[in-house]
């Protein structure tokens, strides 16, 4: 299809493009205006999803106190100059900053995984309206990098912002990759070799994996790939959606035509960001179905999956209900998802429901003639196969220990059946348009929520004017300041208490693990060091030199695992603490004893009667519980992210006091290097396990009394703060009374 109107922006296009075109540079400045968007492609037959329909009400609710603020200010600059006007106008301009660049809330990410082929692709180009935006597996080609889908709401462009590896590490893996291929005995490990053969022909060219390293250095190819290397990071931008899907697919796509031209094994990750509202505050992971040996692929998509707050598992529904795959999926993620992460619900999605014979299932399914169904049979069939896989997975998750961790929703969708109107199925049991409707429904509620974030700010810097307007002047002021003062302290004292009693849960659990770390480590240990092998899984030795050269991780796809040492070590240690850390650090519940409840609980407004609206005192109270939900929205942020470096503390420490054994058992090669690297490994272990385990206990606690300190710290000094400004000289004359009761009524209107 020709772009006539398209605009294109690329930076440095690799000679391995099919045609020059026009380029600028990536570094330039865009200019972030609307601009009229060329044709789709025409095989789009459905519609781009639009903005839900409650967004006005909440856009209304916005531009009213907006307007409001405009009048305050307004007032407030014609009056005499005072340290209080001086902060009120600051606060006025800091907040409306804010709202525009939602600062105050994370936005929703969802990582998106299953095995290559599952249609994982597929399915968020469907959600996105977008039949071509990532390659999918029924074009012979597959997304190979871990890609991030954002929305791009400063125009009509779609963007990717494409990250290389370095140099260093590119000239380190071809050596390893080489070295793969000239290994010709019987160990050979033939997933290794199979990995070196694809990277080496997806950017060379056809046998090029038969070249020496001098050759290939030599090779026209690596001039440009140097170029790409050293260019560090690269931006495509075009505003026709179908030539932007061939311009990022040498970059994300994994495919065995064209052999030379795709450069997906020098990418690090990708972002390509797509101007559709449903990503107006979400972020969609992209995880590619298999593994890379490649360090710095594994550590990136354990931290994207730690960022998700939903999952998606992808499965098709031929096999779905009977394939492991998702559960294994889940069983090796969910400590990433939940302990050193913070999801909180699964969407479990079968794919290709449309893909079914009739008649076989008829015969296997409607035995009976009074139950086949008389018309319509494609689609009755579909539709009872959908229930009864919903079915199945709804009963193995309820027996699963996920259950207590994660909700569970289950979609049974056909990405092809909602592009194409000529499989005659109805928009609805496609099940695209329930998944949309989830995303249009987390839009509204952050919506909304930052909409209430934004009526609270202006009322409470109303409050404020009001509250500094008592006719007993310094008198009323002076009492308030030191009643909340005198709070804090025991506010504050109390807060200590609650948290020597969680040190004191977690210490002990910790200690429990220590304990059972040191009995059993050397058995767990084994398992991966010197495992018994699968019949016909030959070249252990490749694996296990892999490993060690990966600082104790690997992904296997011979096994279809990953073998991670320092998680193994560590499993004992996380188990111990597991239940009593969920309390502690619930990822959506609250517990009594949790540490977001404790902060919830925190304030320094200790008033047994509620105080007269007319009075001075409701106002301070009313600026004082505002200045208290700032603060605690900005703790409860932090305290994820603590809480995911407090529980992989563990591991980070029993992996660098393995390091140095790693790094040495990776030097042995030739006959009897094997049993010389499991030999070095398991002495580590048994000389390290004391003081490792120990060590790994005193981090996590260490941190976790940083986190109770960096709680208190930050209470105690932005209500100080909060406090000292009761006491700001310059009193500001205006009536704001009737504007704080709007704001109230508006604040209902988004309760309600």
């Amino acid at each position: 299809m020709t772009s006539h109107g398209s605009k294109r922006k690329c930076s440095n296009e690799p000679s391995g493009s099919s045609a020059k075109r026009p380029t600028k540079s990536s570094q330039e400045p865009r200019t972030g205006s609307k601009r009229k968007r060329s044709n789709e492609p025409s095989s789009s037959s459905a519609k781009r999803p639009t903005k839900s329909s409650q967004e006005p009400r909440t856009d209304l609710i916005i531009k009213q106190t907006k307007d409001m603020i405009k009048k305050i200010k307004r007032n407030i600059s014609i009056q005499d100059s005072t340290d209080l006007k001086t902060y009120i106008i600051d606060q006025i301009l800091n907040m409306d900053m804010m709202y525009k660049c939602n600062t105050n809330r994370k936005k929703v990410t969802i990582g998106i995984f299953g095995r290559s082929g599952e249609g994982k692709s597929s399915l968020l180009n469907a959600v996105l309206g977008e039949r071509y935006l990532l390659p999918s597996g029924s074009s012979g080609a597959c997304t190979a990098i871990t890609t991030q889908v954002e929305g791009n709401l400063s125009d009509s462009d779609y963007t990717a912002e494409i990250e290389f590896i370095t140099k260093e590490e590119w000239d380190s893996q071809l050596k390893y990759l080489l070295l793969d291929l000239s290994d010709k005995t019987e160990e050979r490990n033939d997933d290794l070799t199979k990995i070196a053969i694809e990277k080496i022909t997806a950017l060379y060219g056809a046998n090029k994996f038969k070249k020496t390293l001098d050759e290939l250095k030599k090779d026209a190819k690596s001039a440009e790939i140097e170029k790409l290397l050293l260019m560090k990071k690269k931006t495509i931008s075009n505003m026709n959606s179908s030539n932007f899907a061939r311009e990022i697919s040498q970059f994300i796509q994994h495919s065995r035509s064209n052999p030379g031209n795709w450069y997906w094994p020098i990418v690090k990750s990708v972002t390509i960001k797509v101007p559709n509202p449903l990503l107006e505050h979400i972020v969609f992971v992209d995880i590619p179905g298999t593994g890379d040996c490649n360090k710095t692929r594994d550590s990136l998509w354990k931290s994207k999956l730690a960022e998700c707050s939903i999952v998606w598992i992808i499965s098709a529904i031929n096999r779905g209900t009977t394939d492991e795959d998702p559960w294994e999926i889940l069983k090796h993620c969910v400590y990433y998802m939940t302990q050193a992460g913070e999801c909180k619900s699964i969407n479990f999605i079968f794919t290709k429901t449309d893909d079914i014979d009739p008649e076989e299932y008829i015969r296997n399914e409607w035995p009976s003639e009074e139950e086949k169904p008389d018309k319509d049979q494609k689609i009755a069939c579909i539709r009872k196969r959908n229930i009864s896989s919903k079915e199945t997975v709804r009963e193995s998750f309820e027996n699963s220990k996920l259950k207590k961790k994660m909700t569970l929703n289950i979609f049974t969708v056909s990405t092809r059946a909602y592009f194409d109107k000529t499989l005659c199925m109805k928009h609805s049991d496609t099940e695209i348009p329930k998944l949309q409707d989830v995303l249009k429904n987390l839009n509204s509620s952050i919506n909304k929520d930052l909409a209430r974030d934004y009526v609270n700010e202006a009322k409470g810097i109303l409050s404020l004017i009001k509250s500094v307007q008592s006719e007993t002047g310094n008198v009323v002021q002076t009492g308030v300041h030191e009643k909340f003062e005198l709070n804090l302290f025991k506010a504050l004292e109390k807060l200590g208490w609650q948290f020597d009693m969680l040190c004191c849960v977690l210490e002990k659990c910790l200690s429990d693990g220590v304990e059972e770390s040191e009995r059993l480590c050397s058995t767990s240990a084994c398992s991966i060091i010197s495992p018994n092998l699968p019949h016909g899984k030959g070249g252990f030795h490749k694996i296990l030199k892999a490993l060690c050269k990966n600082d104790g991780y690997h992904w296997s796809n011979a096994w279809s695992k990953d073998l991670d040492l320092n998680m193994e070590l560590a499993q004992h240690m996380h188990k111990n603490i597991e239940e009593e850390f969920d309390s502690i650090f619930p990822v959506d519940c609250k517990t009594g004893k949790s540490v977001q409840e404790q902060i919830e609980k925190f304030s320094i407004i200790q008033s047994d009667t509620e105080p007269s609206r007319a009075s001075m005192i409701y106002h301070i109270d009313n600026f004082i519980k505002r200045e208290e939900i700032k603060l605690k929205m900005r703790l409860k942020r932090e305290v994820i992210e603590r809480k995911k470096k407090i529980s992989l503390s563990i591991t980070t420490t029993i992996k660098d006091a393995m390091v140095p054994y790693y790094q040495k058992a990776a030097k042995f090669s030739g006959t009897g290097s094997m049993k010389k690297m499991q030999n070095t490994l398991t002495e580590a272990i048994d000389n390290l396990k004391h003081d490792m385990f120990i060590q790994a206990k005193a981090e996590a606690l260490r941190k976790f009394r940083d986190l109770e300190q960096h709680i208190k710290d930050t209470l105690e000094s932005g209500l100080q703060r909060s406090i000292l400004l009761l006491l700001k000289t310059g009193k500001i004359k205006l009536d704001v009374v009737e504007d704080i009761k709007e704001l109230e009524n508006l604040l209902q209107q988004l309760s309600d």
